[in-house]
């Protein structure tokens, strides 16, 4: 799989002489022979070239020259320093270290499997650090491509809603990938199929698992540079903590986003059925607008409590999108929508905004989608706590200038605030009014 350009050596060693100019989130594009040669071992990060010694100082005049230098080049290392641990800083890993670490991959330290092999808990021997190790399987869906792809693009790309990678196995034919362990699994754990004695996330931990995944594809897509695409987003791909904070784990199939003139970048179709955006399944060309439309199946997800495909059920109902875009359409309806497990415990107009959200993200059209900020400033709105409840609202939706008329008439102490407040107002009008008039109304807007 042509999945994107990576990082040659050189760059590596000139990205620290350019320190001061690059961001964080910046990446390299251009792809080293070396590096080519995907069976050979990814190598570690190149250390912080140390400043060379200065000569002995024959007269004061060169003894201040030294003294000014030997601060400026104490400055430059230091940003060097914290430049470098904003880039690569994933370990490697023996296979002893790791067969150590997960009991030699017994059965009792499994915690997942699916089509790239399987993943074990395990405990760091030297630091006594819990870890999560992904065993690729040699014959499975991820070969040695994809691994160095989430090698290089974990190790570049740090958000506190990104998975943590720790390190990396690539023994032999062994490939293994080592990341921070967390607790609570998968947001597909808590969400979908839960047995019956396990209690249901209620709908605030729901708005706040959503949010963590928007920030997430946020930082990919507008902090990132090129932009990321993830390709891949889904519910058993969000990880939680202990605190149900969500974190973007699996980056094998991410690829950089268009750059300059470009308005896509064209690929083979991969990723997930049902979570692919319709465009993308059509033509092969994907832009950020696709990741869009996965994060609008994942928070259907949420608010129905039901899998994407679900051939369980009736004819009708077995693909969620297609169940639901009906209900868009109607407002007074959202509330059918509703996770049965909810037992009605949501605020309403809570409800409606999200619906409202999760039909723009799912609109046919990419252009209509709105960008990942404007729904983290939506969902930053719906996700603050029990204390936003409200009561229900009657629809159909107020209008744009009422919704903002009752919003002034509110005493706010910060701009981002009426920001936020704007956002939803404007994504209920929008999710109210028939999706058949969308491209009409996108005409003078393309997000809320």
């Amino acid at each position: 799989m042509s999945c994107f350009s990576c990082f040659s050596s050189h760059e590596k060693k000139a990205s620290n002489k350019r320190s001061d100019s690059r961001s964080a989130g910046q990446l390299p594009t251009t792809l080293s022979q070396t590096e080519h040669n995907v069976a050979a071992q990814p190598r570690p990060p190149a250390e912080v070239p140390k400043p060379r010694p200065t000569p002995p100082a024959e007269n004061q005049t060169s003894q201040t020259a030294q003294t000014a230098q030997t601060a400026n080049t104490k400055n430059a290392n230091k940003e060097a320093v914290n430049n470098n641990n904003n880039n690569i800083a994933a370990q490697t890993f023996t296979f002893r270290e790791l067969a150590t670490a997960t009991k030699n991959f017994r059965q009792e330290c499994l915690i997942g499997e699916g089509g790239f092999g399987r993943v074990y808990k395990g405990k760091l021997e030297k630091t006594g650090q819990v870890v999560a190790v992904k065993q690729l399987d040699r014959n499975g869906l991820q070969g040695n491509r994809e691994f160095l792809v989430e090698v290089l693009m974990l190790s570049l790309l740090h958000h506190e809603n990104l998975v943590n990678l720790i390190g990396y196995c690539a023994d032999g034919d062994q490939r293994l990938l080592v990341y921070e362990y967390m607790s609570l699994g998968s947001l597909e754990d808590h969400l979908l199929d839960i047995p019956s004695h396990q209690k249901p996330l209620d709908w605030f931990k729901r708005m706040r698992i959503a949010l963590g995944a928007a920030k997430g594809l946020e930082y990919l897509h507008d902090k990132a540079n090129p932009p990321v695409i993830y390709r891949d987003l889904k519910s058993s791909n969000i990880l939680l903590d202990a605190d149900f904070n969500a974190k973007l784990s699996d980056f094998g199939l991410a690829k950089l986003g268009p750059v300059g003139d470009k308005t896509h970048v064209s690929s083979r179709v991969m990723g997930t059925y049902g979570y692919c955006a319709p465009e993308y399944q059509r033509t092969g060309q994907l832009t950020v607008k696709s990741d869009v439309y996965s994060f609008g199946v994942v928070l259907l997800e949420l608010i129905t409590g039901r899998r994407v495909i679900d051939t369980t059920r009736t004819t009708r109902e077995q693909n969620l999108v297609s169940w639901a875009e009906p209900v868009f359409k109607d407002p007074n309806q959202y509330s059918e929508l509703a996770d049965p497990l909810l037992r009605g415990d949501f605020p309403i107009r809570a409800l409606n905004q999200a619906v409202a959200v999760a039909a723009m993200c799912l609109h046919e059209e990419a252009s209509v989608r709105p960008l990942m900020s404007d729904v983290v400033s939506a969902l930053s709105f719906l996700g603050t706590g029990p204390e936003t409840a409200t009561s229900p609202i009657s629809m159909p939706s107020p209008s744009p200038d009422q919704a903002m008329s009752s919003i002034t008439e509110e005493p706010q102490e910060e701009e981002s605030v009426i920001e936020r407040q704007r956002a939803v107002a404007e994504a209920i009008e929008w999710g109210s009014s028939s999706r058949h008039n969308g491209a009409s109304r996108c005409a003078s807007t393309s997000s809320f």
